[in-house]
């Protein structure tokens, strides 16, 4: 049974490590609270009140205090320098004009570019500024040094100051004024009263930087950082627990630490002070995402690229929203509306779609899976591309303006495309070789349960072969030995084929299929699936799927794949077990090269294409052109290893498999 610790005082309390799946700490006050590495899968925190205990606000009150302090005595010490223009001794006089130059530089370009610039450009303005002086007299050097130290320190200071609390800067500019005129008592009432001011104009200018960076300014992000991670100091921590569909609706959040946390589905609606949390990389640390979690709005809003993924935005508004190439996977939308939303690239990998609305969603290339919910999506109708100038409504399903989706009729229309094996041919189709090659497969895996759902003419002799799949299939495994077997028949003669067609009605129906799609101007079905014109959603991103419409590189790596292994299997066995030839290298290297996690699916083409050449030279009777080519090939495969990570297992076959080839072609 759950436990119950709701209305509770819990301050202090240490449930570190501890399982509190469930557990109920409604409107309960956990400020101070540790749940570090708690799991808290499902838990209750409506109304809960994290943060700061009252010992630990005094003391950091205490400490904004003396910082404040600082911040104004080194202002005072700035203001000094600069009055040093009015000193009766030149080399005070150039010190003081240095000082006074670099830090006007210094606050104009940490307005303008943030803390960083603005202490980047005094450490060069110091430096060069040290190194000119010097040159001139010692105490000069010496006051701009000082200067450029002060500048630093006094801006610095004054701004972390200010981020604890807004009487601590106050407290500064007092504190400074009072150093800064005793400071400059021996440099006359005039240079003094110029220290003074510019005490207090530098902490007024540390005000405006804090309160900038305290309002989301990105330039000033890192004093923000600092000041909420040092606030954060003695508050509640959540540091590494797992708060999977936990619910902080309408909690208080300030100085809460949720770093290295699961945040998969977890509520936060009408969180309070959910800006103040120090969010480590999580969805957290995104003004824009917290903003919509907290209020449910996104409509309009752009959210490119960003890294969404486990967030909970059920019922919330999304209508016109961009999520071009983000990551929702795992994401709850039940009841969200997506009306016209960009869905482009959209990774939606185990994501709740239920009751989600849908209508004028543009879903080019998004990334769907089996494991995506689409129960209850209500929609009209989707675009399959992205809108233009020319083409404001591209690609419409249903084709026919004047149809809409009947409920349920779009998650059918949608389902298809993620349950099937698709198997793309684009160099010249044998219809025969492909009607051998599928039943082979269909009999060597009776558990995949393989069945021909469509099949669609791609140009002029391209075709895409959609067959349905039993769930849990291991499509990569089955494409590959698919293509393995097709580029084998495909090399076979006409008279070899019908030896192994005899007379199997199925082989021959299905060869008579795939021609009559060849012959048609678009595509050509089986049964009851209506392939529409899809070919513009992408699946990428699905482990379970592998081949992808509109997308052949898997297919095309399958192709080449089944030609390398052709070529080495027209190449002579090695003669001695203990020593392998040309045929077993090439053969380790293949399998290393389409095993390899670091190489891209374009780099794996071009890698095999180098090692069916080598497969090829080794073929050749001229034995200079055997050894022109296997040189040109290895030079080319080296090339493609070399950017690879030292510790790639690809790496280590390269290296001793590489130098045994070329030794066996005669080049080493």
């Amino acid at each position: 049974m759950a436990l119950d610790f709701s209305g509770q005082n819990l301050r202090g309390r240490n449930f570190k490590g501890q399982d509190l799946a469930g557990a109920n700490f409604s409107y309960a006050d956990i400020r101070g609270a540790n749940f570090t590495n708690a799991n808290l899968t499902g838990a209750n925190f409506s109304h809960a009140k994290a943060g700061l205990q009252r010992r630990w606000v005094i003391g950091l009150v205490i400490i904004s205090f003396l910082l404040s302090g600082l911040s104004g005595f080194l202002w005072g010490v700035n203001g000094y320098l600069v009055s040093l223009i009015f000193s009766s001794s030149s080399n005070n006089q150039i010190g003081g004009w240095v000082a006074l130059i670099t830090l006007i530089a210094f606050f104009f370009i940490t307005i303008r570019q943030g803390i960083i610039a603005g202490l980047g450009a005094v450490a060069f303005a110091g430096a060069f500024a040290f190194a000119f002086a010097g040159s001139v007299a010692g105490a000069g050097a010496g006051a701009v040094a000082g200067a450029g130290a002060g500048a630093v320190a006094g801006a610095g200071a004054g701004a972390v100051a200010f981020t604890f609390a807004f009487a601590g800067a106050f407290a500064g500019a007092v504190a400074g004024a009072v150093a800064g005129a005793v400071a400059v008592a021996r440099a006359g009432a005039f240079a003094g009263t110029g220290a003074v001011a510019f005490a207090v104009a530098g902490t007024l200018f540390s005000i405006y930087i804090s309160w900038r960076a305290m309002k989301g300014d990105q330039k000033h992000s890192l004093i923000r950082n600092f000041a909420i991670a040092f606030a954060a100091t003695g508050g509640t921590s959540f540091r590494g627990a797992n708060l999977t569909n936990a619910d902080f609706t309408q909690a208080t959040l300030k100085s809460t630490d949720f770093r290295n946390t699961i945040l998969i589905c977890s509520r936060w609606h009408q969180a309070k002070m959910l800006d103040r949390v120090r969010p480590g990389s999580t969805y957290l640390q995104y003004s824009q995402v917290r903003e919509l979690l907290v209020t449910g709005q996104g409509q309009d809003k752009n959210f490119y690229r960003e890294n969404l993924r486990g967030i909970n935005l059920q019922k919330a508004n999304l209508a016109d929203a961009s999520f071009i190439g983000a990551d929702l996977s795992e994401a709850n939308l039940q009841d969200a509306d997506l009306s016209r939303a960009k869905l482009k690239q959209t990774q939606l990998d185990g994501t709740d779609l239920t009751g989600a609305t849908l209508t004028g969603a543009y879903i080019e290339d998004w990334g769907i899976t089996n494991t995506t919910k689409l129960h209850g999506m209500r929609c009209e109708y989707v675009f399959m591309r992205l809108p233009t100038k020319e083409d404001p409504d591209p690609l419409r399903k249903p084709d026919n303006k004047q149809e809409i989706f009947a409920d349920g009729d779009f998650a059918d229309f949608i389902k298809p495309i993620f349950d099937t094996l698709d198997l793309y041919h684009n160099q010249g189709v044998d219809p025969r070789a492909v009607a051998i090659a599928f039943k082979n497969l269909a009999e060597n895996h009776p558990e995949a349960e393989l069945e021909i759902v469509a099949m669609e003419k791609r140009g002029d002799d391209k075709i895409l072969l959609r067959a349905k799949t039993a769930a849990g299939s291991d499509k990569s495994q089955l494409s590959a030995e698919y293509f393995d077997d097709y580029n084998q028949l495909k090399a076979l003669s006409q008279s070899q084929q019908l030896l192994l067609v005899e007379k199997d009605q199925r082989i021959i129906s299905l060869e008579n299929m795939v021609d009559t799609a060849l012959k048609q101007p678009k595509f050509y079905t089986q049964g009851d699936t209506n392939m529409s014109d899809i070919s513009g959603i992408n699946i990428e991103g699905s482990s379970n799927v592998s081949g992808i419409a509109g997308n052949n590189s898997i297919a095309n790596l399958g192709t080449i794949s089944g030609n390398v292994s052709i070529a080495l299997n027209q190449l002579p066995d090695a003669t001695d077990a203990e020593k392998p030839g040309i045929k077993e290298l090439l053969s380790q290297l293949q399998d290393a090269i389409i095993q390899s996690t670091y190489l891209s699916e374009e780099d794996k083409a071009e890698a095999l294409e180098q090692v069916n050449t080598l497969a090829e030279a080794g073929k050749t009777p001229q034995e200079s052109t055997k050894q022109k080519t296997a040189k040109t090939a290895i030079t080319m495969l080296k090339g493609i290893f070399t950017g690879l990570p030292a510790v790639a297992s690809l790496v280590e076959a390269g290296n001793k498999l590489l130098p045994a080839i070329a030794k066996l072609f005669g080049l080493g």
